[in-house]
């Protein structure tokens, strides 16, 4: 019985995902993107926080023109008197190149980030 239900459900969400592949009309592609020209302030006062500033490069060469989305930066942070801890960041990607920053403590800083999350995009034709 557990099986009938299962393959119910399973038929149920490939059959909507093709049906939505159709509306659409289009394969997704995916841009590349580059995280370039990082860069980590010193203390700023009043509030002593530290800046991590990058440029990701965008390439959407695959995209239809006028391309956008959003991608994620992973940061896993060192904070002098606790855990290592791990978060994300939210940005929009547009070509050729976005801006991006995040803020740190005065004790904190970056020990490794990397992109993820990225959304797919309109195939070129």
């Amino acid at each position: 019985m557990y099986r009938s239900v299962i393959s119910g459900i399973l038929a149920s969400t490939l059959g909507f995902a093709f049906c939505v592949t159709q509306a659409v009309g289009q394969r997704p592609c995916w841009p590349v993107l580059t995280i370039n020209d990082v860069q980590f302030s010193p203390m700023r006062p009043p509030t002593l926080e530290r800046h991590w500033s990058a440029v990701v490069s965008v390439d959407a060469s695959q995209c239809a023109q006028g391309s956008t989305g959003s991608f994620a930066i992973v940061f896993l942070g060192l904070k002098e008197t606790a855990p290592d801890f791990e978060f994300r960041e939210h940005f929009r990607w547009t070509q050729p190149v976005v801006k991006v920053n995040a803020t740190f403590a005065f004790d904190e800083a970056v020990q490794r980030y990397g992109i993820d999350s990225v959304t797919a995009c309109a195939c070129r034709d």
